[in-house]
């Protein structure tokens, strides 16, 4: 990570001349900076990722509490055979096809909502929040009932609250897999505009015929080449799109430990 910084902080010729690691920037320069930030496809990634995050992730968490909730009291109907079908998801899948077939056939492609609903539960965290709330005293819940409040009041006024840490943790892990996705975007969505951010950075590291398309091929002062300017410009773009979760993460890092181990010492 350490190198990475560096390097987007190089100097593009400087920075040709190192044949090892940097434990500095060679020569200081912002020249990638400035034309990551000129360049308008990356503030349509971030506007995009960001609503995939917000609403993905708020879609993500009311299934997954619902689910959870429903899956932890002891007197579901039906509950070991549901059980069963959705454990068995975590194993067998319908593959590829299936599901941009699924995908199409509800005319969601090349929309937002195709990078929200197909994903709107995960079978492990719904496992983990699940164990997470069967951990609560059913006496507790019982006394919220005998005072006449319903399964809707008690779970937003007792379970939540109890299992905060488990859902922070559990948040965090979907806020993240919703930043960092790409493969669907790259099945579903066909309009640039619609494009989250890692798409693009995507396009910048793994496809050189992209990149010379954003940054169209020029000679700048000093007779430093556009190919070494690109290089820079990767390391940039790395940056940039990484910063923002990784300043995420030590909010809720404390949630980390209590909440997953709580979610999952008993199955």
């Amino acid at each position: 990570m350490l190198y990475v910084v560096f390097c987007s902080f190089s100097d593009p010729l400087e920075l040709a001349k190192k044949d090892s690691l940097l434990f500095a920037p060679a020569g200081f320069s912002l020249k990638g900076y400035d034309y990551v930030f000129r360049n308008r496809e990356i503030y349509i990634g971030y506007a995009n990722t960001l609503f995939y995050v917000v609403v993905g992730t708020f879609f993500n968490m009311v299934m997954t509490i619902l689910g959870a909730y429903a899956l932890s009291r002891k007197n579901m109907m039906l509950k070991k055979p549901i059980m069963l079908m959705i454990t068995f998801t975590m194993f067998f899948s319908g593959g590829l096809i299936p599901s941009y077939l699924v995908v199409q056939s509800l005319g969601l492609l090349n929309s937002r909502l195709a990078l929200i609903i197909p994903s709107a539960l995960s079978t492990w965290n719904l496992l983990v929040l699940k164990t997470s709330f069967g951990e609560i005293p059913e006496s507790l819940l019982e006394s919220a009932r005998i005072d006449g409040a319903n399964e809707f009041l008690i779970l937003r006024r007792i379970v939540i609250p109890v299992s905060m840490a488990s859902i922070m943790a559990i948040t965090l892990f979907y806020a993240v897999g919703r930043w960092n996705e790409w493969f669907s975007a790259l099945l579903y969505l066909q309009d640039r505009t619609k494009y989250p951010l890692q798409m693009f950075l995507r396009e910048l590291l793994v496809l050189p015929q992209a990149s010379s398309n954003v940054f169209a091929a020029e000679v700048v002062s000093g007779g430093e080449s556009s190919v070494l300017l690109k290089e820079v410009i990767k390391y940039c773009t790395i940056i940039v799109s990484t910063l923002p979760i990784l300043c995420f993460y030590p909010f809720l890092q404390k949630y980390f430990v209590k909440g997953v181990m709580v979610g999952s010492l008993k199955g």
